[in-house]
């Protein structure tokens, strides 16, 4: 897992500027609406019971869009809705639904009974699964009404011809998809290493709200095949269905004893040596640890699960943290730190993954970046090349019932040949 931090950092900056680009849109589009509520037909809205829970043929229905810098309470008030009842929804609905989560371009409904001047409801459509109901006729009431969401269980495939990125959105496939994908993968395959013709399965659910797709569900299971092996991975409920992780088809978890990298990562520095000309002192030394060039700040997360052991200022370390880890006689230390998370101290008890400082230049250092050493048993072990355990596998008990339930899914997998479903 040398990049999974950075690649998934750049699926998020990809996602993110695709949904600035969106809003940028949506807000134009609202900033030119003209600032009135439009008629509309009772055709024009869906009726779903779940959501109206009336009849709408006695209402009078109209639409409108919420503009560029308009809160509810304006809105409200050009609904003849009086102050106190505006701050009523403000204050004693707020666990329901804070009105000031409103957004430009959103469109709103307003039902009146026919023939009566009087609002009856207004519904906003808050997302594409949450509608805000307000009653305003016998009592005012807020409640949030969720839109069904329907799951489709979906089979794609794909060969690597440049990056798994690549092949991903070239079969369509959504970026959430890959980001789940390279997470999964973290502990066993670096993506920056996988090679042409390498392939993937995928057995995967989607999200629909009135047959729309919103987003990727689960990942049942994959294949993913790199250097002509193959990476299976099969997702696992335990019996109580609050614990879900994933395993191979041995029953061995995904996951790793410790992490290949604690940060988000521009690029490798300085490797593993046992002997290296030191960048300040110019004379061959050792290095155990690998240094992690990134910006000053950047988190650095906790490989694994531990103790915390030392926290504080240790010669030409600079600002360090030393955990024992729950397993064997592992210890990793984090040099160069610039200042530490909040509440790690000696003897807190981390979790893998967990945040425990951030990025720094101090003690004997030329720039930001992060020392990462690893040690067994007391020596220092390269932490690009550990050969660790992984994380909690199924339980023997259990272990026969987990390869019997998966065994009909790795056929499936297995048998797929073609990109048979696309989004």
């Amino acid at each position: 897992m040398k990049i999974v931090f950075k690649r998934i950092k750049y699926f998020i900056f990809i996602i993110i500027f695709f949904i600035s680009s969106c809003k940028e849109k949506t807000f134009k589009k609202a900033k030119n609406q003209k600032n009135n509520i439009s008629k509309i037909t009772k055709d024009s809205i869906v009726e779903d019971p779940k959501i109206e829970g009336f009849s709408l043929k006695k209402y009078e229905i109209d639409s409108g869009v919420v503009r560029q810098g308009q809160n509810f309470s304006e809105i409200l008030q050009n609904l003849n809705i009086s102050y106190e009842s505006i701050f009523r929804i403000g204050k004693e609905f707020k666990s329901v639904y804070d009105i000031r989560s409103i957004y430009p371009g959103k469109k709103y409904y307003t039902l009146k009974i026919k023939d009566s001047s009087k609002l009856s409801k207004l519904i906003y459509q808050h997302s594409v699964t949450d509608n805000i109901v307000m009653s305003f006729q016998d009592s005012l009431n807020v409640e949030v009404v969720k839109k069904p969401i329907q799951i489709r269980t979906l089979k794609a495939y794909g060969k690597i011809k440049y990056s798994l990125w690549q092949s991903f959105i070239s079969n369509q496939l959504t970026p959430a998809l890959v980001s789940k994908v390279a997470i999964l993968y973290s502990w066993t395959i670096d993506f920056f290493d996988i090679q042409k013709d390498d392939y993937y399965k995928i057995i995967y659910e989607a999200k629909y709200v009135e047959n729309k797709f919103i987003g990727v569900g689960n990942i049942k299971a994959i294949l993913f095949n790199h250097k002509g092996r193959n990476y299976y991975a099969f997702r696992y409920l335990s019996e109580n269905k609050k614990i879900e992780s994933y395993f191979n088809e041995n029953g061995e978890s995904m996951q790793k004893a410790l992490l290949s990298a604690p940060l988000e990562y521009v690029r490798i520095s300085s490797k593993f040596s046992r002997s290296r000309l030191h960048p300040i002192k110019k004379i061959y030394r050792p290095h155990y640890g690998v240094d992690y060039a990134a910006p000053l700040g950047t988190d650095v997360v906790s490989t694994g699960d531990g103790e915390v052991v030392f926290v504080g200022r240790s010669g030409g370390a600079g600002k360090m943290i030393k955990i024992k880890h729950a397993f064997g006689n592992v210890i990793t230390k984090y040099l160069h730190l610039h200042k530490y998370a909040k509440g790690i101290t000696v003897g807190k008890y981390v979790e893998q993954g967990q945040k425990i400082g951030e990025v720094g230049s101090t003690g004997l250092s030329t720039g930001p970046h992060l020392d990462y050493r690893v040690y067994i048993n007391g020596s220092p072990q390269n932490p690009l090349k550990l050969d660790l355990p992984s994380k909690d596998p199924i339980p023997n008990k259990l272990k026969a019932k987990y390869i019997s339930e998966i065994d009909k899914i790795k056929g499936t997998l297995d048998n797929i040949t073609f990109l048979n479903s696309k989004i």
